[in-house]
């Protein structure tokens, strides 16, 4: 048997191999070990030939899904080994084999889930011919993959993981050739890695796996790049699986540019899907927006929230469907109770592929479909082509609801192995049998009276236990009264234990009884999943077509609720906001949330330099005008009275900063990384929020730095931006570039307290307040004296305009807007081979260096 092991051992040596051992499930040698130590059993030992006892520990069979649970949240990958045969009628060794493997990417069961995240393993390739990532969640059937080429290649990877948040990652190459993406994984992610195994991406294959897939798929138009990656996840897929996964049929193909790109910083600044202090839902953007009912529908939202669209049609298709929602009370009111019972069909149907569905899978499968006519019935009336669509394509299932009803019973027992789910009535076979068994127990208790009427033993009893099946027990004062027909079967200290032929030919029956009907209802009950799997298509059509409802009645109730109102989205220049409120920060606050306007273009008002103290607001008011814009294009309604957001292609936030101690980068540094990667990729299309730039290093320096990327910002890129500071000396920028306006929180200054009213108003702050920021903070009042004697005699021995500290020229701080880009021209000029660089190549060459200028 260990040889058996071992064998089956040596193809999984990077799983934990449970081993189907009787009733148990056990582990080996270091997997005894590493399972002793996560799931807490006692470890023990078992001769395996050797010296020393193999370590060795196990769980029951029938509840071993906690235990893989847990091994495979925290990281580790399981192999379940099966006895493929009866062990009763087996030959020698009992012959076993792998029949599934859990990883954390590729997990199905609903006990190992968050309802409301997909669950993603993704794939990564890079090479000569470009690079791309496949993102597959085989526990709904969604696979996806987007091309990720350029010179800036790695920081689209991480921008894509972190929307995504795989749980399992494979790439085709070794991190350690890219830097910065194994540095975010090791950092940032908590997933699994299985690094460099090019052997899953090699084309000719790939291509082979997404041609068989994807049948309607034109695999020889996809860029090769792209077709390595999703090959390779299918691979992966179709390995664990260990079954056929047709069922994933459409690959969803996007461009990173085709959605509104958010980069990794960006979306932890704003606080999408997860707060930055907890790093738990509540307190983001995502929690404020989910009031869904279904688990589709929570992974749809989220989707959308991780995903705006830059496509204003989109966009509008969207708003228009949640428009017909927010304004009919009764129809979102009906839609909300209507959906509250409709169960998670994406894994429903996920697990009937994987033959892992049981009855009560399937009367959930029922209950969601019984309430899909009414839920249709619902949405009739609506106009909206999105909801239209949804009505169309979503099909009622209505005999597959009731062939579910007719044969399973309501409360159906957990396991299909041992009868008792069948519906009476719907098979005449399985209704006989049951009648045998019913009147098998009659017709013991009619013997047991007719023996002791026979006998004369009235203490005489039929019974019955595993080792002898049924008998007839006298006690040793009746001994004499025994009729020679009965047999001895066993000699007890007080009785005696017999058979009779009559009485075997019953138990005969009976027993035969039971265990065929329990074979004939798993049969039966493998017939009808292996019908609903006929019937997949269907079933997936329509948990999309709830998943979609469900996340649009969502951003309609979350409008009805808050108070939001639809913006006009288009492809304009113009961010035009009346009274907008932060989403997230009003829900926490007692006092009425303070709203405030936005003006942005790309001409007179492109860059609003923001000045103030801290704890005024500056920071909730920029993430608050990103946010606006985000959920505009996430299709939902905002929070304002009125609002006019013109699609931007992308949005950066450099909020905040902190030392990043695991990759030994300081706080400056990581701030200068993350302006660089801005002005790289920012556009006159974006949005960008900077709060604070140059405030890890020297006053001089961070001003300096400051000032440039505020004229270089304004004057090259010309993007919408909101620029928070505490440099007072750049405010003199107002008129001198174009397209900077100067804007302050306003406060009021009564003695020596301060009151912040929260209000942003055009002009520069006439003071920083910091002293009085130090008051309301509870500094000792000796410091606070002290503070102002020093501020006192500092300002006295400054010039009168050193005092007013206006801002130096361009010329006096030697800052041009090229200094921002002479360092990349020139990496770039010695980069190239002067031997081995061709006339077109090089005009080419000239073309990128002179768009940098």
């Amino acid at each position: 048997m260990m040889r058996q092991y071992f064998e089956i051992k040596n193809q999984y040596k990077d799983h934990i191999l449970m081993y189907r051992l009787g009733d148990f499930y056990e582990m080996f040698f270091d997997d005894a070990k590493t399972a002793s130590r996560v799931l807490e059993l006692t470890l023990t030992g078992r001769d395996c030939g050797e010296d020393e006892r193999a370590p060795m520990c196990g769980v029951p069979f029938h509840s071993v899904e906690p235990y893989i649970a847990k091994l495979v949240n925290n990281g580790y990958k399981v192999a379940i080994c099966e006895q493929l045969e009866d062990p009763a009628t087996a030959k020698g060794i009992v012959k076993r084999g792998i029949i599934r493997i859990i990883t954390p990417g590729t997990v199905t069961s609903s006990e190992m889930l968050s309802e409301d995240k997909n669950n993603y393993v993704c794939s990564i390739y890079a090479g000569s011919d470009g690079a791309a990532l496949c993102f597959a969640d085989v526990s709904t059937g969604y696979i996806g993959a987007c091309p990720v080429d350029g010179d800036d290649a790695q920081r689209r990877m991480i921008n894509e993981l972190a929307a995504f948040c795989p749980k399992e990652i494979i790439t085709s190459f070794p991190l350690s050739e890219q830097p910065s993406l194994a540095d975010y994984i090791k950092n940032r992610m908590s997933c699994t890695v299985n690094e460099n195994e090019p052997e899953r991406f090699w084309e000719l294959k790939a291509a082979s796996l997404c041609r068989k897939q994807f049948p309607s798929c034109d695999v020889s138009a996809l860029p090769p790049a792209l077709v390595c990656a999703v090959g390779a996840a299918i691979d992966y897929v179709t390995e664990t699986a260990k079954t056929d996964i047709s069922y994933i049929d459409t690959l969803s193909l996007y461009e990173a540019d085709g959605a509104l790109e958010i980069d990794a910083n960006t979306r932890r600044s704003l606080e999408l899907c997860e707060s930055m202090r907890t790093g738990e839902k509540k307190g983001s953007l995502l929690w404020t927006l989910d009031c869904t009912k279904t688990a589709g529908g929570a992974r749809m939202l989220r989707k959308w929230v991780e995903l705006p669209l830059c496509s204003v049609a989109e966009i509008q298709r969207r708003q228009d469907a949640v428009s017909d929602l927010f304004s009919d009370f009764m129809i979102r009111e009906e839609l909300c109770e209507g959906l509250r019972g409709v169960l998670d069909l994406e894994r429903l149907a996920a697990k009937l592929v994987y033959e892992t569905a049981n009855a009560r899978d399937l009367r959930a499968i029922a209950q969601s479909a019984s309430k899909l006519p009414h839920v249709r019935e619902l949405i009739g009336p609506c106009q909206s082509e999105m909801l239209r669509s949804i009505r169309d394509n979503t099909d009622d299932l209505s005999d597959l609801c009731e062939l579910i009803e007719s044969a399973i019973v309501e409360e159906p027992p957990f396991s299909i192995r041992e009868g008792g789910f069948i519906k009476e009535g719907y098979s005449k076979d399985v209704d006989y049998l049951r009648s045998v068994m019913k009147d098998g127990k009659r017709w013991i208790s009619e013997l047991e009276a007719a023996e002791r009427d026979k006998t004369g033993i009235k203490n005489l009893r039929v019974s019955y236990n595993r080792v002898f099946g049924y008998y007839i027990e006298v006690s040793k004062s009746f001994i004499s009264q025994v009729p020679d027909r009965y047999i001895r079967k066993q000699t007890l200290a007080n009785c005696e234990r017999y058979i009779t032929e009559e009485l075997k030919e019953l138990e005969s029956s009976m027993l035969g009884a039971s265990d065929k009907v329990v074979k004939l209802e798993y049969d039966m009950f493998v017939e009808i999943r292996r019908h609903l799997c006929d019937n997949i298509a269907r079933i997936r059509a329509s948990a999309d077509g709830i998943s979609r409802l469900d996340a649009l009645l969502s951003l309609a109730v979350a409008a009805e609720k808050y108070g939001y109102v639809r913006p006009e989205v288009n492809y304009g220049d113009v961010i035009n906001i009346k009274n907008g409120r932060h989403p997230v920060v009003e829900r926490f606050t007692e006092e009425p949330f303070v709203p405030n306007d936005t003006y942005l273009d790309t001409m007179k008002n492109r860059l609003l330099l923001i000045t103030g103290p801290n704890m005024a607001g500056k920071s909730t008011y920029m993430r608050q005008v990103a946010l606006i814009t985000v959920m505009a294009q996430v299709g939902s309604f905002v929070p304002a009275t009125e609002a006019v957001i013109g699609v931007v292609d992308r949005v950066f936030a450099r909020v905040g900063a902190s030392d990043d101690l695991a990759s030994g980068t300081s706080t400056f540094m990581l701030e200068m990384n993350e302006v660089s990667y801005i002005l790289k990729r920012a556009t006159k299309k974006s949005l960008i929020i900077y709060d604070e730039i140059g405030r890890g290093t020297s006053t001089f320096d961070g001003m300096s730095i400051a000032r440039a990327v505020v004229e270089y910002t304004a004057s090259k890129i010309g993007c919408k931006t909101l620029f928070a500071t505490h440099y007072h000396e750049l405010t003199e920028m107002e008129g001198i570039v174009d397209g900077i306006v100067n804007y302050n929180i306003a406060a009021k200054k009564r003695g020596d307290t301060i009151s912040f009213l929260r209000k942003i108003v055009k002009g520069a702050a006439n003071d920083s307040y910091g002293i009085e920021v130090a008051v309301l903070a509870g500094v000792p009042k000796k410091v606070i004296t002290r503070a102002r004697e020093v501020l006192a005699d500092i300002e006295s021995k400054m010039p009168e305009r050193q005092r007013t500290r206006p801002a130096k020229s361009l010329e006096d701080l030697n800052i041009t807007m090229e200094t921002v880009v002479s360092d990349e021209i020139r990496e770039a000029v010695e980069a190239v081979d002067l031997n081995t660089t061709t006339p077109l190549e090089a005009y080419d060459l000239l073309r990128k260096l002179k768009g940098m200028l």
